[in-house]
């Protein structure tokens, strides 16, 4: 099959990965307000609580929110990315059987994975743009910095790849009966080790956790969105936020794409 596909002119090939990237996007287009729905409504309620709720308790500062928007929004597009993937193309390889479609068009096989990738990545994209009006209108105020437009887009790209790269791995090499529980497993400590409700200095104190949150790939995310957005307040260097991104970008796309061969050759 891939044979095939790769032997046919590079227009086919081209015209192919734009068609199925456009019936991709119309159906979002479609369920947009379902989208919109189940992007928005986790960060909703972190932000009301973590920053709205505890703020007029006293237990946060009132400057809080704007060290925690940037942590959600870079977690709205990590998250949105893993979840376009990982989900659809469990159901598509074991139940549904949808992914043989994909897999008879004239398009090599490798690129209907990276199909896979592009989508995820523009859903991300989309809903963490949904996540400032949200926190503007739940903190009263949104940090914005024009000038940090190139570095907040070029973090963003890259971290919702590699949310999407990490969604194809889980889902090609994780077991149908066991996605649930590896999603348990997986979900909570991305969440919760990803930098995104403290900046990553300020554990200085905690060593042994600091070092548990540089391996997490989302803290890099955080963290570059977080650099875009509130430099004033500490953070890892830019420079090296892009690097790991790139890395963890490579590591995870190869390996995906590796495990969707070996699920569409099966």
């Amino acid at each position: 099959m891939s044979t095939l596909a790769s032997a046919l002119p590079a227009g086919t090939a081209r015209r192919a990965f734009r068609a199925i990237l456009w019936r991709d996007v119309f159906v979002t287009g479609k369920e947009f307000w379902v989208f919109l729905i189940q992007v928005g409504l986790q960060p909703l309620f972190m932000l009301f609580v973590f920053a709205k709720v505890l703020g007029e308790l006293n237990y946060v500062t009132a400057d809080y929110g704007h060290i925690l928007l940037p942590g959600i929004v870079a977690l709205t597009a990590f998250l949105t990315a893993l979840q376009a993937v990982a989900f659809p193309l469990v159901m598509e390889f074991s139940f549904t059987r949808e992914i043989e479609d994909r897999l008879l068009a004239p398009l090599p096989t490798p690129l209907v994975a990276v199909e896979k990738l592009v989508v995820a990545t523009m859903r991300a994209l989309v809903a963490a743009a949904v996540i400032f009006p949200v926190g503007a209108l739940v903190l009263g105020s949104a940090p914005w910095r024009a000038a940090a437009l190139p570095l907040l887009i070029v973090v963003l790209v890259l971290g919702s790849w590699v949310g999407a790269g990490i969604g194809l791995t889980m889902g090609t090499l994780v077991p149908p009966a066991r996605i649930s529980v590896m999603f348990a497993v997986v979900f909570t400590p991305l969440i919760f080790t990803g930098s995104t409700q403290y900046p990553w200095p300020s554990l200085d104190q905690l060593p042994w956790f600091q070092f548990v949150t540089a391996l997490n790939p989302l803290t890099y995310c955080s963290e570059g969105v977080r650099a875009a957005l509130v430099p004033d307040v500490p953070h890892i260097p830019p420079w090296i936020c892009i690097v790991v991104l790139i890395v963890a970008a490579t590591i995870f796309t190869t390996t995906g794409i590796r495990g969707f061969l070996r699920r569409a050759i099966s």
